[in-house]
C-alpha cells in the first residue's frame, strides 16, 4: 500500500467520499480534483443516481475525460451526527470501497486522510474490506482483492499522514492474519499446527517462542489443557510468544482461548451450533496477531502472548461430565459441563502468566453464548475487578473502532460455582452464565494483578452477509483493541 498516486499516472478507479447535506450528497476533502472533472457537478450527478451520502452506500460512475481514471467510485461516509464516530466512519467508508473494487486491478482513495489518525483509519479499512479467504477455492469466482492500491493523502504534515497509512496497514494486516487463522479449517489446525504456525512467524519478527507439548504439559501438571485435549487425537499445546523492547517500562500478558474445535465434548454441542466452531480459537489468534503487530511497530512495551490450544472431543478418553481435574498451580476443579472448556485451558494459561510478574494481564475467548445473548452479535464485554483496567480496555476499544461494554463481576454469583468435591466447579448459575464464567477466570489470577476479560463471542465470527469492513467469517475482533491498549501503555505506566 502505497500513500500517493501509482507511479503510472492512470488506475482502473478513484474512489471518493461523500456525506449526506440537507439537499442531498456533498463531496467530501480529498474529493477535489474529481469534483473538477465534473465541472463541479458531481454531488448533482450523484443526486440524480439516488445517493444521499449514507453509511455504507456505493455508486460507480464512468470517470469524466481529463481524469487518469476509466470508474469513479463514490462512498458513503454518513452522518457525522451520527453514534458512529467520524474516525470510525472513514474507516467503515474504506472498507466499502475495498469490498466494491474486489477484482480491480489498481485503485486510489482520495477519501478524507489529512491526519495521522484518518490516513491510518482509512488505510486499516482498505485492508480490512479487501480482504477475502480463497485459501480452499479453486475456481475463480471474483472474490480477488484489489491488485494495487493506493491512498491519496492531504494536509501539509505529509510524514505524519505516511506514518499513520504504515501504522494502519500493519493493524490491517495483522487483524487479516487472525481472520485467516479463523477461517482454516480444523482439520488442518489443529493445536500442533497453529503451534507451528506461530514458530514460523516469531522467527520472521524477531519474536521469543516457547511450545509446550502434551508431554511437557504432563510433566508439569497443567491439567485445564489436557482434560480438555484428551478426548482428540490431536493433543493440546500451550504456546508463549514474546515482543520485548529494550526502552519498555511496562509488560503486557495476554492470554487467548485456543479451542481449535469445539464439539462440546461429552456434552455435546445441539444440532445447529456445531459448524462454526473452528471458530473458538479466535481469542489465542488475536492474543497472536496483536503480539506480532507490536512488534511490526517497534512498541516500546513488552507483550507476551500465551495461547492455550487445544481440540475439544468425544471419545472413550475424553473427560466426563463429575471428573474433576487439577490444574495448574494445584487447584481442583470439577467438571460439571465439558462444553465449558474454554474456561479450563484458560485458567492454567492464566496462571501460568502471572507467573512472569506482568504489570497487567488481558485474557481474550469466544467464552459464552451467554455474552451473544446479552450484547449481540457485534459488541464484545469486557470484565475486570480492577475498574481503571476495564474502563481503559473499553476505551482503547471505543477509539480504535472495536465495540465493547463494561460489565460487572458480582459476588453473588461466586456461590454457585461451589464444588462439594472439589475446589470449584467449573459452572454454575445459568443466569447472568457470562458474568459467572468471569468470575471462575478470576479465581485464578491472584488479588493485586490487574487483570481483565475481554468475552468476544458475539463479534468473533460473522454469518450474514459483509458489511462495512466486516467479511463473512473470522473478524479479527479484539486485535485493535489489544495492538490500541499496548500502544497507550507504552509511553506510560499503567495507571
Amino acid at each position: 500500500m502505497t500513500t500517493s498516486i501509482p507511479a503510472s499516472p492512470r488506475v482502473d478507479c478513484v474512489v471518493v467520499g461523500v456525506a449526506p447535506g440537507p439537499e442531498g450528497p456533498v463531496p467530501a476533502p480529498g474529493a477535489d480534483a474529481v469534483d473538477e472533472a465534473f465541472d463541479g457537478g458531481l454531488a448533482g450527478t450523484l443526486r440524480l443516481l439516488g445517493m444521499t451520502g449514507a453509511a455504507g452506500e456505493a455508486v460507480k460512475l464512468p470517470a469524466p475525460a481529463g481524469l487518469a481514471a476509466d470508474v469513479v467510485l463514490a462512498v458513503g461516509l454518513g452522518d457525522a451526527a451520527g453514534d458512529v464516530p467520524a474516525v470510525e466512519a472513514q474507516r467503515r467508508a474504506a472498507g466499502v470501497a475495498a469490498r466494491a473494487l474486489a477484482g480491480t486491478g489498481r485503485a486510489v482513495l482520495a477519501l478524507p486522510a489529512d491526519t495521522a489518525e484518518t490516513a491510518q483509519a482509512v488505510a486499516t479499512g482498505a485492508l480490512l474490506g479487501a480482504y477475502a479467504f480463497t485459501a480452499y477455492r479453486t475456481l475463480a469466482d471474483g472474490r480477488a482483492p484489489i491488485a494495487e492500491l493506493a491512498i491519496l493523502t492531504t494536509g501539509e504534515a505529509r510524514a505524519d499522514t505516511a506514518a499513520g497509512v504504515h501504522r494502519g496497514a500493519v493493524i490491517g494486516e495483522e487483524t487479516n492474519r487472525a481472520r485467516d487463522l479463523v477461517n482454516t479449517p480444523a482439520n488442518d489446525l489443529t493445536p500442533a499446527v497453529f503451534a507451528d504456525v506461530v514458530a514460523g512467524t516469531a522467527a520472521e519478527h524477531g519474536l521469543d517462542v516457547e511450545i509446550l507439548d502434551d508431554e511437557a504439559l504432563a510433566a508439569r501438571s497443567f491439567g485445564g489443557l489436557l482434560g480438555v485435549g484428551q478426548g482428540s487425537a490431536a493433543p493440546p499445546r500451550l504456546v508463549r510468544v514474546a515482543h520485548t523492547h529494550p526502552a519498555a517500562r511496562t509488560t503486557l500478558a495476554f492470554v487467548g482461548k485456543g479451542i481449535t474445535y469445539d464439539s462440546g465434548g461429552i456434552s455435546l454441542k445441539p444440532v445447529g451450533f456445531n459448524e462454526i466452531m473452528k471458530r473458538d480459537m479466535a481469542g489465542a489468534a488475536a492474543v497472536f496477531a496483536a503480539v506480532v503487530a507490536a512488534a511490526r511497530l517497534d512498541l516500546r512495551v513488552n507483550v507476551t502472548g500465551w495461547l492455550a490450544l487445544a481440540e475439544n472431543m468425544p471419545s472413550g478418553s475424553a473427560t466426563r461430565p463429575g471428573d474433576v481435574l487439577r490444574m495448574y498451580g494445584g487447584r481442583t476443579v470439577e467438571v460439571v459441563d465439558t462444553d465449558a472448556e474454554g474456561r479450563l485451558v484458560l485458567a492454567d494459561a492464566l496462571v501460568r502468566a502471572v507467573e512472569d510478574a506482568p504489570d497487567a494481564v488481558v485474557d481474550v475467548a469466544t467464552l459464552t453464548a451467554a455474552m451473544k445473548m446479552a450484547l449481540g452479535h457485534r459488541m464484545f464485554g469486557v470484565m475486570s475487578g480492577d475498574g481503571a483496567l476495564r474502563d481503559r480496555v473499553v476505551d482503547a476499544a471505543t477509539r480504535s473502532g472495536e465495540q465493547a461494554w463494561p460489565m460487572p463481576l458480582p459476588t453473588d454469583l461466586r456461590a454457585s460455582l461451589d464444588s462439594p468435591v472439589a475446589d470449584i466447579a467449573n459452572t454454575g448459575e445459568r443466569m447472568g452464565g457470562a458474568l459467572v464464567a468471569g468470575l471462575f477466570l478470576g479465581e485464578f489470577v491472584p488479588d493485586g494483578v490487574p487483570w481483565a476479560h475481554l468475552d468476544i463471542a458475539g463479534p468473533a465470527y460473522h454469518e450474514g452477509a459483509p458489511h462495512g469492513y466486516t467479511p463473512t467469517g473470522g473478524t479479527g475482533a479484539a486485535v485493535r483493541t489489544l495492538v490500541r491498549l499496548a500502544e497507550d501503555l507504552a509511553e506510560g505506566d499503567l495507571r
